[in-house]
Parts: C-alpha cells; sequence; structure tokens
C-alpha cells in the first residue's frame, strides 16, 4: 500500500515503483554479486538487514556512492560524539568495500533499501530511525513520503541541484514542494543551489557549505607509498583518476605527448569503475596491474584497487580527474586540493561547479582540453603548473564554513 503522496504524479511514481521493485532487485542483485557481495549483503537492498538494530537513539545517514558516503564522515563522527547511534546506507558495491573502515567507531553500514513499498517497510520496521540525513540530491520520493507519515525528521545536507534538475522538479511544483518541504533542515553547496532549494519549497535552508573539503584526504598505507616511492625514484609521475569510457583514449594520448619530452614518465591510470579494468588494460596494452599484485613498470599502470585513491594522488606530481573530458559532470576536487596536488580537468564538471570555480581561482586548478592535456601535464611536472598548496589552502577555508554549519546540522538530528 502506497502512503499518503498529495498529488497524482507522486501515487503514480509510488504504484510504478512497487510494480518494478522484483525487477530491479533481481538486476541490482546480479550487478552486486558480480562485485562479489555476499548474498546476505545483497539482501539488504530488499530491506533485509544483516545486523540488528542498536540500543537508543539511532540517526539514517545515506548517501549515493563513495564520495557521498565521505562527505557524511563528519557529521557520523560528530553524533557519535553526541552519544547518538549511526547507520550510514549507501547504494554501491565499491562504497560497502571502502567506507565501513572510515566510519567513527560504532557506526555501522548497510545498503540503503530500493525505494519501494517492501523494502522500506522491512528496513524502517528493522532500524526504526529517529531521525534521518540524506546526502547531496538523493531525493527518493517514496523513502521521503514514508519517513515524513512516520514524522521522522529529515534534513539534506550538501544539498545541490543542477540547473537542469531544478527546471525539470520546477516543472512538477507540486509534487516538488510536497517531497522537498517535507525537509526540516536543509544545508545546500552555496548560495546558488541554496535558491534553486527555496524556489522548490524547501525551508531551513541555509549556506552549509561544502562537506566534500571537510571529509579527511583519502587515506594510503604508509609502508607501501614509501615503499612505492623507492621503487619510482626520480621517475616523473602524473595520474589520471575517475576516467570513464571515451575518456583513457584521450588520457593515453596525452601520455605520448609527455612521454616524447619526458620518455621516463609514468602514468597512474585509475578508472572510476574498476569492473571496467579489463577494457581499459587492452586499450593501454597490456600494462602491469595492481590488481594482479605487479609493481609499476613501463610507461603506464594500471591501478585497479579499490579504496587506493589516496595512495595514487600522493604518488603523482600532477592529478587529472576524470569525468570531466567527456560529459559526466566531474568528480570530486577538494580530494586533490587537501593532498596540495596541482590539478587538471576537463570542461564538465558541473556536478561540482563552485568547487572547481573556487580552486580555479586560487590558481591551484587548471581546466584543459583533450589536445592540451598532454603540455599541461609536463607544465604541471615542471612546476609551472596549478599551485597545490594554493589548492589546500582554499579548501581549508571551505571546510572552515562546513564546520561553523555542523553543529546546526547535528543538532537536528542528535
Amino acid at each position: 500500500m502506497n502512503p499518503p503522496a498529495g498529488t497524482p504524479l507522486l501515487t503514480a511514481y509510488c504504484t510504478a515503483a512497487n510494480l518494478a521493485a522484483p525487477l530491479l532487485l533481481r538486476s541490482v542483485a546480479r550487478g552486486l554479486a558480480r562485485a562479489g557481495v555476499p548474498g546476505e549483503r545483497i539482501a539488504e537492498r530488499d530491506g533485509r538487514a544483516s545486523l540488528p538494530r542498536p540500543e537508543g537513539r539511532l540517526v539514517w545517514l545515506h548517501g549515493a556512492s563513495v564520495g557521498e558516503g565521505l562527505s557524511l564522515l563528519p557529521l557520523a563522527s560528530e553524533l557519535r560524539r553526541r552519544g547518538s547511534g549511526v547507520m550510514l546506507t549507501t547504494g554501491t558495491a565499491a562504497a560497502a568495500e571502502i567506507l565501513p573502515a572510515r566510519l567513527p567507531e560504532g557506526a555501522l553500514h548497510q545498503f540503503a533499501p530500493l525505494d519501494a513499498a517492501g523494502p522500506l517497510r522491512r528496513f524502517l520496521g528493522h532500524w526504526r530511525p529517529d531521525a534521518v540525513a540524506f546526502a547531496e540530491s538523493e531525493i527518493w520520493p517514496q523513502t521521503i513520503l514514508r519517513l515524513s507519515a512516520r514524522g521522522v525528521p529529515l534534513a539534506l545536507v550538501n544539498a545541490r541541484l543542477s540547473a537542469r534538475s531544478a527546471a525539470r522538479w520546477q516543472g512538477r511544483a507540486t509534487s516538488a514542494a510536497r517531497l522537498f518541504s517535507a525537509f526540516g533542515l536543509v544545508a545546500a553547496q552555496g548560495p546558488q543551489n541554496a535558491a534553486r532549494l527555496t524556489a522548490l519549497g524547501a525551508a531551513a535552508v541555509f549556506d552549509g557549505g561544502d562537506a566534500k573539503a571537510a571529509a579527511p584526504p583519502p587515506p594510503a598505507d604508509e609502508g607501501e607509498l614509501a615503499a612505492l616511492r623507492a621503487a619510482l625514484g626520480e621517475r616523473p609521475v602524473w595520474a589520471a583518476i575517475s576516467t570513464h569510457p571515451g575518456e583513457e583514449e584521450l588520457v593515453l594520448r596525452a601520455h605520448e605527448a609527455v612521454r616524447a619530452e619526458r620518455p621516463d614518465a609514468l602514468l597512474l591510470l585509475v578508472p572510476r569503475h574498476v569492473e571496467r579494468a579489463g577494457p581499459v588494460a587492452a586499450l593501454a596494452g597490456g600494462p602491469p596491474r595492481r590488481s594482479a599484485g605487479e609493481r609499476p613498470a613501463g610507461p603506464v599502470y594500471l591501478a585497479d584497487s579499490f579504496g587506493e585513491t589516496g595512495l595514487w594522488m600522493r604518488l603523482a606530481g600532477a592529478v587529472f580527474l576524470g569525468g570531466s573530458l567527456v560529459p559526466v559532470g566531474g568528480h570530486n576536487p577538494w580530494e586533490p586540493a587537501r593532498l596540495s596536488r596541482p590539478l587538471l580537468h576537463g570542461r564538465h564538471v558541473e556536478s561540482a561547479a563552485p568547487a572547481y570555480a573556487a580552486l580555479t581561482r586560487a590558481g591551484a586548478a587548471r581546466e584543459v582540453t583533450a589536445e592540451s592535456l598532454g603540455a599541461a601535464v609536463l607544465a604541471a611536472l615542471r612546476g609551472d603548473g596549478p599551485d597545490g598548496a594554493a589548492g589546500a589552502e582554499v579548501a581549508e577555508v571551505e571546510a572552515e564554513r562546513f564546520r561553523a554549519a555542523l553543529d546546526r546540522v547535528a543538532g537536528f538530528l542528535a
């Protein structure tokens, strides 16, 4: 049975989602199984918990995948400091692999339930969250409606909405107001996002800074970092991180231009999704692979492992952040910035446009094309590229803005 939806469009969505749930669950389960997720964890997507509910107050935090989950870590730590239980949910195998080890002591991780009646009934019946916070643009209508019907306080943190998404919601203004007004607190990423969310009916909206700037930089095993540095010696190294289909070809072509001037240069190639490692390896001519336990040798090293982005960033004299030469929207630039790495990126960075703009103004990031990437890498390796130290300073300023807002968000949830 659907919750009271309030509009015909939301009622139609809930009905369709419930009917499609069995097929969607099978598809999601196949994908997670291919990534090596065990069956009892896959069942969490159907709302079947694999852990008992802790005693006392429990705050449910949700982010789509790794980046969103990482942005919630400061909030999770603050909630634990205040004595609340914390459960973080995400939807991807990569997040389930990386995030549990980085959660504060006592916090739990589960896969998020599908946005359908059965999974939500089981999930909410077991976990009984006392308050909920969703990260960024995670607007799941049936989840929001069911939590609202239960009287559970809802917050939207590090909230962002692209101009295109905002326009789509404006075309469904009554349904948008029903959903966005369910949030009792909205901490937006900057004034532009705050204005868009307010226009859609969200209340108690304020500029909360960018939580990703306050998240700890990605970790690296110090012993492995020292061993790789010793093995690489004086070789110039750059990294192409979180690359997508159609982007690796451009990066490899740029590396040819780099090697024309610096024949000993090494490219650390880090695809966004490690399950694509096979095709990427073939494209790169069969380079040594991290997943095979091989060490860097030759011009390219395929870093096809989970949770080691911090290692590759620390080894690199320049970082190209992918999802930006192809229309993906870009990825989190605060990670290389916090590590003082010169940052290069393409023009498709709309998913984090304010962050890229702030880093560009400080001289810490530089936009490139496929044709100019090789020259930009060479400049960065010579020390004539973006100013990595300035990036770390900008990240700290943005982090302070977020920390100032953290007390308000935690007070609402705890």
